[in-house]
């Protein structure tokens, strides 16, 4: 190991599950005798890039890019490079690109690259086809196989890891928290077996492998331990967690150790599939304590036709039902969803049909995104492409739609009493809290007045009193019914 002082910069772009891929490059690295910094005096500067959709495609390149500027060395990691490889590595000489088998000797990695070495890109493969096609011979194969980011539990290293790896007691955990906030991702699992026409996930992210029951109880009281409160569980398909480990119903027998750990006070799950989405697990979501009464369900349009182009499940009529029987268990059940608007074909039948869902559906939080081709995938070589501008006046109608129906579903909540958790003070003495409904970073917040101060990380009952927008304002009273 070298010993001058090393320093790298870590950047993490994209999603929960990439901030999860990151704390454990962090944890390496620290091991590995990288000092982590926030400046721009590091020697090293690593993007973990995300390679979902154009958009985050180019945020990736121009991260790279300025990351360039400062003098630093550059490494793109992530599912851009993953993704792409040596295509990446000709197209962005100022970067260096490594895929996801390089993580588990990443200190390593980067001692070569700050020694002047050139470390050869990956050319890119389907990492579906890493690990077995039936799911439950893949139990324990992905560490011979290939390397899945997020699913090491601990590591072998000195007693004496940095604080941040590990808790006082307990197992020391391949994770090293990267920020100081009350709520943090924690992944259950990666890949996905399914094959929606319009997604490249699968390819570079591999086939759906879940992390065994005790691997996320051990992390979930480290992360307890660093002060977290409300865990978010986090995957590409959080529906078929255990499919592979022979218990399509593990999840509901999880959540509910998930939620007695020590220290959290709130669990909630997200990336849910409709078509997979069973009456137990609705029970179990809507009624565990602990446990969030929050479906985040991957709808992605409501016409039938555009749907099966996609090569997924449901209609208009089928999802609304699937609706209503949450609501049936937990009224104040919170309800979000991503939809995809100028698919191939659609119509303005079909078009309509999504509005007429929405309007319909009354749901929390919604996301609405212009189609885009994305390489290797089905829906790219589809006939029926709509133009850009076609698309793109689809996006603005009902993006205006959405965001009148939040606002209106969000006035209505007004007179409810929720769990809200504390995770800041405001300078006007309130408090920004999210309420049971709402996911970190996603679906708006709470602003909490209270006669009393309150500390971070509580986990108060209030009363909704009034709304703006899709965040709500709520009043902590000493004493809420």
């Amino acid at each position: 190991m070298p010993s001058q002082a090393r320093a790298v910069r870590l950047v993490t772009l994209g999603c929960a599950r990439n901030e999860v891929d990151s704390e454990e490059l962090a944890a390496r690295l620290e091991a590995g005798g990288w000092q982590l910094t926030d400046t721009d005096r590091a020697d090293v500067v690593l993007v973990n890039t995300c390679g979902f959709i154009q958009a985050a495609k180019q945020e990736s390149i121009d991260e790279l890019l300025a990351a360039a500027d400062s003098g630093a060395a550059v490494v793109a990691a992530g599912c851009l490079a993953e993704r792409y490889g040596t295509d990446l590595a000709k197209a962005l000489p100022e970067a260096q690109v490594i895929s996801f088998d390089d993580y588990a000797d990443i200190a390593g990695r980067l001692d070569a690259v700050l020694a002047g070495q050139r470390w050869p890109a990956h050319v890119p493969r389907d990492r579906r086809q890493l690990l077995p096609i039936a799911p439950a011979e893949r139990a324990g194969r992905q560490s011979a196989a290939a390397h899945v980011p997020g699913h090491s539990a601990t590591m072998a290293g000195p007693p004496d890891l940095p604080d941040g790896l590990a808790p006082p007691s307990g197992p020391r955990m391949l994770r090293r928290r990267l920020g100081d906030g009350v709520a943090a991702p924690l992944k259950i699992a990666s890949g996905c077996d399914r094959r929606c026409s319009f997604c490249a996930i699968p390819s570079f992210r591999g086939a759906f492998i879940s992390r065994p029951p005790a691997d996320l109880i051990a992390e979930a009281a480290f992360l307890a331990g660093q002060g977290v409160r409300e865990l978010v569980l986090v995957s590409e398909n959080s529906t078929s967690y255990g499919k592979d480990l022979g218990d399509l119903r593990l999840l509901e027998h999880v959540l509910p150790r998930l939620a007695a750990v020590a220290g959290i006070a709130r669990v909630r799950v997200s990336y849910l599939q409709p078509a997979d989405l069973r009456q137990g697990m609705i029970e179990v979501l809507a009624g565990t304590p602990g446990v969030a009464p929050y479906f985040d369900v991957s709808f992605q349009h409501a016409s039938g036709p555009v749907l099966r182009a996609m090569r997924r499940f449901g209609d208009r009529e089928r999802f609304c039902e699937l609706i209503e029987r949450i609501r049936r268990h937990a009224p104040e059940s919170g309800i979000r969803s991503n939809f995809i608007v100028g698919f191939p074909g659609e119509t303005e039948q079909d078009f309509a049909e999504l509005g007429a869902f929405l309007a319909d559906a009354r749901l929390d939080a919604i996301g609405i995104f212009g189609y885009s081709d994305e390489d290797g995938t089905q829906a790219a070589s589809l006939p029926g492409k709509l133009p850009d501008t076609e698309i793109a006046r689809r996006v603005e109608e009902l993006a205006t739609l959405a965001n009148e129906l939040m606002d209106q579903r969000a006035a209505e909540r007004v007179g409810e009493v929720r769990e809200v958790l504390i995770e800041e003070a405001a300078t006007d003495g309130s408090y920004a809290g999210r309420a049971e409904h709402q996911a970190p970073e996603v679906d708006g917040g709470t602003q909490v007045r209270s006669a009393r101060r309150l500390a971070i990380g509580d986990l108060r009952r209030v009363l909704i009193t009034g709304s703006e927008g899709v965040d709500l304002i709520a009043e902590a009273p000493a004493a809420v019914g």
